[in-house]
């Protein structure tokens, strides 16, 4: 139908979907229409493939439309995109953001593939695109930082989004306002390196300054939730809003990577497995009612059985409940892919023990919220997340509440992965 309007399918990162919801305005703003824009993520091989067979069955669904490829899997390789038959379009990181952009291909009526794609290494600023919601989600994604000045050796994505830049706080604070005027309930801070913001910036303010000055100014926001944070760079005043400020959620994702020194020295990561635990237990003490998740990695190369058995350890004694772990995969062009690698069988066999351990933590914490208090944003479906990001589905009289409302809730049992509550008063 060559009137059906542009649509995003985002892969990967939370930053992608704030990204998507500004590449679908921009779309929508150019009068583009019959479009399938597909912004993919590179952080694994099996992301990119995942975008890859993507392209492939929407050019099968959907024969006439024309089918862009954007994000950092073809910032990184825009010839290899550009070479695939179905992709009609390969648009680069920094110009998917750019209004003019989408303008151009919109207007564009050539039978030639349009690449635009520049260097990302020199782009320098990175623009607020300030939203007044989102058109799919509950929560809002607000980008503070873009980019990464750190060199992980296992890591392509600073090839994807260049050296980490920042919002100015001033442009951070005028969105969450715009945001929860709008309505919005609880807004994510999200960006490549988070903790890295301010860097750039005159005087070169912490994350925990921007938190604490945002939370001050911004008295109607009711939830603020941080994407991710380096065990390296969590400052004083990050920790200062964790223990004084109820409505920045007690709930830390922590890039932690791996739980074996020798193994985070050689992935090039700035923290220990005791930075992590010191930083778990002075968060507990501060915040008891914290819960911490953590990206992990398994089987990075040259890690033995002995390594393995460090990250299991480190999710016992910190108690980490949500994970998101990567079986390792090399990225070509990365220190590490040159490395001694671990067989694939034995990475996804750690990969699934590191799950299991990971579950029984999850499972352990949701027992215990039986018979407490909390409050959920609501999703669709009578399902929402808890402050400490549990999924919750009410159930019981009067059990319907708005989506993107914060309900007040008794948490009454748990079926598998999910708290079952009833609304309190």
């Amino acid at each position: 139908m060559k009137d059906r309007r542009a649509t995003v399918q985002s892969f990967g990162c939370r930053l992608n979907i704030w990204e998507s919801e500004v590449i679908s305005r921009h779309g929508e703003e150019a009068g583009l229409a019959d479009t399938i824009i597909i912004n993919t993520c590179a952080v694994t091989a099996e992301a990119e493939k995942q975008a890859r067979q993507a392209v492939r069955r929407q050019r099968r669904d959907h024969p006439d439309s024309r089918i862009v490829v954007t994000g950092c899997a073809a910032q990184i390789d825009p010839a290899s995109w550009q070479a695939m038959a179905e992709v009609d379009a390969v648009i680069g990181n920094h110009e998917k953001l750019q209004p003019d952009t989408w303008q151009k291909l919109a207007a564009r009526n050539t039978p030639d593939t349009m690449m635009a794609v520049g260097d990302i290494m020199t782009v320098r600023d990175v623009a607020p695109h300030l939203l007044e919601g989102f058109d799919h989600h509950t929560r809002a994604f607000l980008q503070v930082q873009q980019g990464c000045d750190h060199r992980c050796t296992f890591c392509i994505i600073p090839y994807g989004r260049g050296n980490s830049r920042s919002v100015p706080a001033a442009d951070i604070i005028s969105q969450t306002r715009q945001l929860a005027e709008a309505g919005i309930a609880e807004v994510v801070l999200t960006g490549v390196d988070i903790t890295s913001w301010g860097g750039d910036l005159n005087g070169t303010p912490k994350l925990g300054g921007l938190v604490r000055q945002l939370l001050d100014q911004v008295p109607q926001l009711q939830r603020l939730r941080l994407s991710s944070v380096d065990p390296a760079e969590a400052d004083d005043d990050l920790l200062t809003a964790l223990a004084d400020d109820h409505r920045l959620m007690p709930h830390l994702h922590l890039s932690v990577q791996h739980g074996h020194d020798l193994i985070l020295k050689r992935m090039k990561r700035r923290h220990s497995a005791t930075d992590v635990l010191d930083l778990v237990r002075e968060v507990r003490r501060i915040r008891p009612d914290t819960v911490f998740g953590a990206d992990l990695i398994a089987g990075f190369p040259t890690e033995d059985d002995a390594a393995h058995e460090a990250t299991l350890n480190l999710i016992d004694d910190a108690q980490l409940t949500w994970l998101h772990v990567f079986p390792y995969s090399p990225r070509q062009g990365t220190p590490a892919a040159r490395m001694p690698q671990v067989d694939g069988t034995l990475i996804r066999q750690r990969a699934a023990s590191l799950r299991e351990r990971a579950a029984r933590h999850q499972q352990a914490f949701l027992d215990s919220r039986i018979g407490h208090d909390d409050e959920v944003l609501m999703e669709t479906g009578g399902i929402g997340h808890s402050r400490q990001f549990a999924r919750v589905r009410i159930e019981g009289p009067h059990s319907q509440a708005p989506a993107g409302t914060v309900c007040p809730v008794r948490i009454t049992a748990r079926e598998g992965d999910v708290l079952i509550a009833e609304k309190r008063a």
